[in-house]
């Protein structure tokens, strides 16, 4: 998910509750890919297994407002 907030382009890895940003959205998703990749570099099976949302379901809701 990558959303505009102020003037940067925010990107996050929902699975893993990892977040990266960029000036523009194609530098954005290249640094959440970076950011994911040196997790599972560096992370043990114990880590990831306790982040890792794989039962996850985005859908976008539609509330009342005033």
């Amino acid at each position: 998910m990558i959303h505009k907030e102020d003037n940067v382009d925010v990107a996050l890895c929902p699975e893993l509750d990892i977040a990266s940003q960029g000036t523009t959205l194609e530098e954005a998703r290249a640094n959440l890919i970076e950011a994911v990749e040196l997790f599972f570099e560096a992370a043990s099976h114990a880590e990831i297994g306790s982040r890792l949302h794989d039962k996850l379901h985005v859908t976008p809701v539609k509330v009342k407002v005033g």
